[in-house]
């Protein structure tokens, strides 16, 4: 009987799987009944995990077990993105109920296995994923999370995980693994054991070297750092690539995360895109996802550097090329889609203060969660320690009100190292906030330069470390990373972020890079000190419109000219400035916040007039023709969609409204 070719890739991808039996006897212990609930595998980049994963969920299928993957770098890092992402692969229903979801995954099987790869990139979610969803789990459900960092302290800090909790770390192979996976790749005798030396065991600079021996018979390589090694190997890969089209197309993708079809299209407009992506999708270092192809991140990383190097205007061309790109796709992204928009635009931004602001790359060992009755004594303690009297009963009466809005970071023993106030202004009564001077100054700034409906508000009130009170310091980054979180979790309604920083000169370089603006009028004198007001508004795109502005700053990218000028509240035309009524602003900056899509009438009925629409009123249609006539020769861009409503046309995917703070 023939065999299916997914058979035969399968056997060919276990002959060349090498060593790591004592990984994958911990891994298997988590089938019996007495094994570990949850495992951490953690290693650099390259180092195997992947393919320990694809081993050991072979091993868990024949064993009987049910294997449900999830790679975290198409999830967005929500609760809801990641139920989302789940139920997508339980094939039932979306739902936001932690609960609910984890019942169905624990019904999969007798023992079901959830594996997380690459979950260094879901780091926002730590708390969330320990607290919440793990321990709503049935007890025939095994997580295993595979990614760079091990565990925060945190998980070991819960009482009772004791032997349910495991990491195991994952190393270089053994020197003899390693001389024998070049040999299963057709490299021997004493050439291999000095590879095998000079690639530090690592398996993926094994492979490419493996992969340059073809044309190199007794390559040698200089010893030294393993980044080196993979540079070097990295080249002559690309030195190997048969045809030039191959090579150009590996350098012009290495700027982004993620290779599509439609990237490719733009990047390279001459040749056939299918092509193209067939020809990389071939190469021994690229994945398909489920969106698009992924380089893997060492080889990707080495062919950019090397690109930068040699030809900068042709990596910043590419850059730009792709922004453009995704810029225009993510106008029309919906909801589910649109976290893998913000990634690939988080990647172009090399600015490690934003880059890090989101996924910090050193190890964060400190974790942000919930406060609760029993830190009491502790936060007060910090609060005090920090601010004076009257500031410490300002931010101690939120505590007292409305404990949820406050996080404690922990340190590694559990103890409470730090704290964190958010609130969301328009969930909270106007008494609360007009009691506290600091968000009473925000509130009044809201009055005078009021959000549009449906957009949100942030403030962020304080954040203290025990030892360095607001000064950076890890703690501090830690309550940054979780700010992040919320941020992701609240887009795209959220528009502005009000912060109160003590220490300005300290943050004011930082801030501005961000996108922060300080409101001189709003800052607060409190027990002798100064504490001033920032504010980061993302403009009517929210986070993802706000980090595609900072992308095409840093490439250099000219904005257009503005259509709206929110701040004044006034249309920007050729002819001059054109004044707008309250209910004309309100429309034209949800059409231009909705650029290029069909907006109902309902739904501007709904978030415009804040109305429920009964199909029979013509006051939206009214509107439109009296916004038409002040547009004048820009009127034909709100455009009708017949049997639907409305529709603004902007043909430069960088068009976008004017406001104060919405571009670094």
């Amino acid at each position: 009987m023939p065999q299916r070719m997914s058979d035969l890739l399968a056997r060919e991808a276990h002959r060349h799987f090498i060593g790591r039996s004592a990984e994958l006897t911990a891994l298997r212990a988590v089938l019996d009944a007495g094994g570990a609930r949850v495992v951490h595998v953690h290693g650099i980049a390259g180092i195997g995990k992947s393919a320990l994963l694809e081993h050991f969920a072979d091993a868990a299928r024949q064993a009987g077990a049910v294997v449900v993957r999830l790679d975290c770098r198409s999830i967005e890092p929500t609760p809801a993105g990641f139920l989302s992402g789940l139920c997508a692969a339980l094939g039932c229903g979306r739902s936001t109920d932690p609960g609910a979801v984890a019942a169905r995954l624990g019904a999969c099987g007798t023992t079901v296995v959830l594996t997380l790869d690459t979950c260094e990139v879901f780091r926002l979610m730590d708390t969330w994923m320990r607290q919440v969803f793990v321990p709503a789990l049935t007890d025939n459900v095994r997580v295993l999370f595979f990614g760079r960092e091990r565990p925060l302290a945190a998980w070991q800090a819960v009482p009772g995980w004791g032997t349910l909790l495991q990491s195991v770390a994952l190393g270089p192979l053994g020197a003899q693994e390693a001389v024998a996976l070049l040999g299963s790749l057709g490299v021997g005798g004493e050439g291999a054991t000095r590879l095998a030396r000079a690639t530090h065991y690592h398996p993926l600079a094994l492979r490419l070297a493996a992969a340059a021996c073809e044309g190199r018979p007794g390559l040698a390589l200089e010893e030294g750092p393993l980044q080196h090694a993979l540079d070097a190997l990295t080249r002559m890969f690309l030195a190997d690539v048969g045809d030039p089209v191959t090579r150009r197309v590996l350098e012009g993708v290495s700027v982004a995360r993620r290779t599509t079809i439609s990237l490719l299209r733009s990047l390279f407009p001459e040749f056939a895109p299918q092509d193209l992506f067939e020809r990389l999708r071939r190469l021994p270092f690229v994945d398909a996802a489920s969106d698009g192809l992924l380089i893997h991140d060492a080889v990707r990383e080495a062919i950019a550097r090397s690109l930068r190097a040699s030809d900068p205007s042709r990596y910043l061309d590419h850059q730009r090329t792709a922004w453009r790109q995704l810029r225009a796709e993510t106008e029309f992204a919906g909801r589910s889609e649109l976290w893998r928009y913000t990634a690939d635009m988080l990647y172009l931004v090399e600015n490690p203060v934003v880059r890090e602001a989101f996924f910090p790359s050193g190890t964060q060992q400190l974790a942000v969660e919930p406060a609760c009755a029993a830190d009491d004594a502790e936060l007060r303690a910090i609060v005090r320690a920090h601010d004076g009297a009257r500031a410490a009963t300002a931010l101690l009466g939120w505590w007292q009100r409305l404990p949820q809005a406050f996080s404690v970071v922990r340190g590694r023993d559990g103890e409470v190292v730090g704290l964190c106030c958010k609130l969301l202004p328009d969930d909270l009564a106007p008494g609360w906030l007009e009691e506290d001077p600091l968000t009473a100054a925000w509130c009044a700034h809201l009055a005078c330069r009021p959000l549009a409906l449906g957009e949100r508000a942030l403030f962020c009130r304080r954040w203290l470390s025990r030892d360095e009170g607001e000064l950076p310091c890890e703690v501090q980054a830690a309550i940054w990373l979780d700010l992040k979180r919320s941020y992701m979790e609240l887009r795209p309604a959220l528009r502005r972020v009000y912060l109160a920083i003590r220490e300005l000169p300290t943050y004011a370089p930082v801030a501005q890079r961000l996108g922060f603006t300080v409101l001189a009028e709003q800052a607060v004198e409190l027990d002798g000190a100064a504490y001033h007001s920032a504010l980061l508004d993302f403009g009517p795109g929210s986070v993802d419109g706000w980090l595609a502005e900072l992308a095409a700053a840093e490439l250099g990218i000219p904005r257009v000219p503005t259509l709206l000028d929110v701040d004044a509240r006034e249309l920007v035309l050729e002819g001059g400035r054109v004044g707008l009524t309250p209910l004309e602003f309100d429309l034209m900056h949800y059409l231009l916040a909705h650029r290029n899509k069909a907006v109902s009438r309902g739904e501007l009925l709904r978030h415009v007039w804040g109305a429920t629409y009964d199909g029979a009123s013509n006051v939206v249609d009214a509107a439109v023709c009296t916004l038409r006539r002040k547009l004048g020769e820009q009127s034909h861009r709100l455009e009708t969609v017949s049997g639907v409503g409305y529709r603004l046309r902007c043909h430069d995917a960088g068009y976008g409204p004017h406001g104060h703070g919405a571009a670094a």
